[in-house]
């Protein structure tokens, strides 16, 4: 009796396949040519003026700062603030800062933050692509262009 249960239990388990074969991809959606004219359309309506880099990103630079210049592999301490182009805000660090490695963030700080030096602020206009990319992401939606008004306290 006990063989045929065991048995029973082994068929039963290899007989389940998890594997249906239905599973669904979605591709990523490219938001490029969207973002970028939703940008350009913020910077318009908000009379402002920012530097296009070759891969999307635009940032505008208020103060340069005069002190250390990082890598996009260096550690720093940033005070910011983020928001969408409606003016939501969804992230902000304490008015200390917070230390991160570049390597360990978005492409869009990545690529951003090293154009200021210590001391430095200015504002990060982060297309989807250099952000969180086409899919929803902890409470910020798939295609979202993502603004940072950041300063750049140190490089540790």
């Amino acid at each position: 009796m006990k063989n045929i249960t065991y048995l029973l239990l082994l068929v039963l388990i290899t007989s389940c396949n998890l594997d249906s074969g239905n599973e669904v991809y979605i591709d990523p959606v490219d938001y490029t040519a969207l973002n970028d004219k939703q940008i350009t359309d913020y910077l318009t309506a908000n009379d402002l003026e920012a530097e296009k880099t070759a891969s999307g990103l635009y940032y505008t630079i208020e103060n340069p700062g005069d002190g250390a210049q990082p890598t996009a592999t260096s550690n720093v301490t940033v005070a910011y603030k983020g928001y969408y182009l409606n003016g939501t805000v969804f992230d902000q660090s304490p008015e200390d800062g917070i230390t991160i490695g570049l390597n360990r963030v978005i492409k869009g700080w990545t690529e951003g933050i090293p154009y200021f030096k210590e001391g430095g602020n200015g504002t990060l206009f982060i297309p989807s692509h250099l952000g969180y990319g086409s899919y929803d992401y902890n409470g910020i939606p798939g295609g979202s262009v993502l603004i940072f008004d950041i300063k750049l306290l140190s490089v540790n």
